[in-house]
């Protein structure tokens, strides 16, 4: 299974984002380790997995610590070894207890998915992608995984830095 991974770290109000690599990546812990040396002085870093424009993976890691994920659907853990890494100890998130309130609507709910998503669906929502936001996105028809980074990449403000590190 082929993967696309970007991180992307904020220093202050400064968004930088570079292309990185995770083939040596064993857990999620070397994913952490992979955020802290592209950004090594963010206060804010976040890392976006494509794998094979079907799976996403959404990481966020504040000052260096504090690691939380979300998988946009459990399957992918058990479709590669990434998937595994990054994936495979996490739950599966309960679309029920994901706050609809104050949330723009993606023309689909939560509730809609083909998918079994887990983690974290609303660690992004302090940067205004709340939980059920990002479950939308994923489930919208026709949007792919380098889409919903696009449209979390324009909402969090980091859409500038996101096109100059994919050439996008």
């Amino acid at each position: 299974m082929s993967y696309f991974a970007v991180a992307a770290g904020r220093e202050g109000d400064e968004w930088n984002a570079a292309e990185v690599d995770l083939d040596e990546v064993a857990d999620v812990e070397d994913a952490a380790e992979v955020m802290r040396e592209a950004f090594p002085d963010a206060d804010l870093t976040l890392l976006f997995v494509d794998a094979d424009d079907e799976f996403l993976t959404m990481m966020r890691l504040d000052d260096g610590d504090d690691l939380r994920t979300f998988g946009s659907d459990a399957e992918y853990a058990s479709q590669s070894r990434l998937g595994e890494a990054l994936l495979g100890d996490l739950e599966p998130q309960d679309t029920d207890e994901i706050d609809t309130d104050d949330e723009e609507s993606i023309s689909a709910s939560p509730t809609e998915l083909d998918a079994e998503p887990v983690g974290e669906a609303d660690l992004l929502s302090d940067l205004g992608v709340g939980g059920a936001m990002l479950l939308a996105l994923c489930a919208k028809e026709g949007m792919m995984p380098s889409d919903v980074v696009s449209e979390v990449a324009a909402v969090i403000g980091f859409a500038e830095a996101l096109e100059n590190a994919t050439g996008a």
